[in-house]
């Protein structure tokens, strides 16, 4: 991969920049020197009238949308056994609730024009014989098909569960707008595993990249510590590397959602990954 070709494909995550209005979202990424995102949908759906000419205001500064992404309601963070609880589309009690603002979330990226958006499922068991697993995979092809009938891919984040986890889930469901939007961090983050290992598991369904640094805890149970990309366990060099081993044409799309020098930190990363393609 030429530096050329990685500034044709490189983006930023829109929540890394905490941006309260669209405005201040464009002038943020300009002064990333990256000029595409992946944009969070849930503040056009939550807030309409701060959030209505996102679209125009972006484009305007240069900027093109090219991907987008949405949460589910209730998400705990806290711990990882708050997360396990309350994420993405596995709980009963916010499932109607999630799937209505799933609908709504299509109808906006469908006047975007996007053809991804990406979210966290939620933990998935591991054993499939366990009821929650036929359960993810009836709640999953039901997302997955919402977002089909506006020909749209479905990204599934990695980290909740291991790489063999993920892929045994991909492969009994069987959708084919469902992809593997790969975090590396997260892997690291949630204890599952080695992120150059899952890449290589994961790489049928690979369709987006998140560029994203973390060390793993040393006490298990608890989360690890998202840091700076280059300065965490990730081995960028070694990732960038089984891309290009992968065939993946995909997006690479920077997220930092730790520390208070977002826009610093997202153009080191910037500058990891093209020492990294050298």
């Amino acid at each position: 991969m030429t530096e050329n070709i990685i500034h044709q494909r490189l983006a930023v995550c829109s929540w890394s920049l905490q941006a309260t209005s669209p405005q201040e979202l464009a002038e943020k990424l300009l002064a990333t020197r990256i000029s595409r995102v992946q944009l969070a949908l849930d503040p056009i759906r939550e807030n309409p009238t701060t959030w209505c000419d996102t679209e125009a205001i972006l484009e305007q500064a240069g900027i093109a949308i090219i991907s987008g992404m949405f949460a589910c309601v209730g998400e705990d963070y806290s711990t990882l056994d708050s997360i396990r609880m309350t994420g993405g589309i596995a709980p009963d009690e916010t499932w109607e609730k999630n799937l209505e603002n799933i609908r709504a979330c299509v109808g906006i990226a469908t006047k975007l024009g996007l053809k991804l958006v990406t979210f966290h499922a939620g933990f998935v068991p591991h054993d499939p014989t366990d009821p929650g697993f036929d359960k993810m995979i009836d709640r999953l092809k039901a997302v997955a098909e919402i977002f089909a009938a506006a020909d749209m891919l479905l990204g599934l984040e990695t980290g909740q569960e291991t790489a063999d986890g993920l892929a045994l889930l991909l492969a009994k469901l069987q959708q084919p707008n469902v992809i593997v939007n790969f975090d590396p961090a997260n892997m690291l983050l949630y204890g599952k595993g080695d992120p150059i290992e899952a890449l290589r598991v994961l790489a049928p369904w690979i369709g987006q990249v998140h560029v994203k640094d973390a060390n793993a805890s040393l006490a298990p149970g608890t989360w690890g510590e998202e840091v700076a990309v280059g300065s965490g366990q990730v081995d960028w060099r070694a990732f960038f590397t089984t891309l290009a081993e992968i065939d993946f044409a995909g997006d690479i799309v920077i997220e930092r959602e730790a520390g208070n020098k977002r826009i610093d930190d997202i153009r080191t990363a910037r500058e990891v990954i093209l020492k990294s393609i050298c």
